[in-house]
């Protein structure tokens, strides 16, 4: 169960448990989508698009959570908007206010049944993200897995699972987004960006409240 929890530093420290999915496509909008089973928000989505011009938004579900997430990122523009996420034998079915979104997954591949490995225990310590953070940047270019975000928080990542997205279908404020493509340039939301290849990882956050 997620919760509160005080480090040896006393450091108030918030997780998230859930799954990260990042896409491009190929009207050159490029879409992240977190899906969090257990938060100290409860069960909730929120979705972040970057639209070719670098316009950057945040789609969330209520104002307490819009607000934590925008005080965390960076956005230009951010909207509280009803947001359904629906998984089903590898479908998922998006809707967030004028974003309609579907994908499928396919089958893990080595790094994926690699991550599948990592206890959960493990993949919730700080250290644990700030040791696979160089062999994650080497594998996935722009990928990283500990840095600073806004208001002087500090954030790590500890991925347990990574299945690549296969198929896609995207409109946004009625306009088609076009098929899957590279998530190409990465996204600026934060201190780094998901892999180029559309992808799903099942992830543990990890959330400083203070700085260093």
């Amino acid at each position: 169960m997620s919760r509160i929890l005080s480090g040896a530093t006393r450091r108030p420290l918030l997780r998230f448990d859930g799954w990260i999915a990042g896409l491009g496509t190929a009207s050159g909008t490029r879409i992240v989508l977190g899906h969090w089973e257990r938060s100290p928000f409860g069960r909730f989505s929120d979705v972040m698009l970057e639209r070719p011009d670098g316009e950057r938004l945040l789609l969330a579900p209520t104002q307490r959570t819009a607000d934590f997430v925008s005080d965390t990122y960076t956005f230009e523009t951010v909207r509280v908007v009803p947001i359904d996420v629906t998984v089903a034998d590898g479908t998922w079915i998006v809707t967030a206010g004028s974003l309609d979104l579907r994908f499928t997954t396919g089958r893990r591949g080595l790094l994926g049944f690699l991550l599948c490995a990592v206890p959960g225990a493990l993949a919730r310590r700080p250290v644990w993200s700030a040791l696979t953070d160089w062999p994650t940047r080497v594998l996935l270019p722009g990928v990283r897995t500990r840095g600073s975000v806004g208001a002087g928080r500090r954030e790590w990542y500890g991925a347990r699972d990574l299945r690549p997205i296969r198929t896609m279908s995207a409109a946004f404020e009625g306009t088609d987004l076009g098929a899957t493509a590279p998530v190409e340039p990465p996204v600026r939301f934060g201190f780094g960006s998901v892999p180029r290849r559309p992808a799903v990882t099942r992830v543990t956050t990890t959330i400083s409240l203070d700085s260093e």
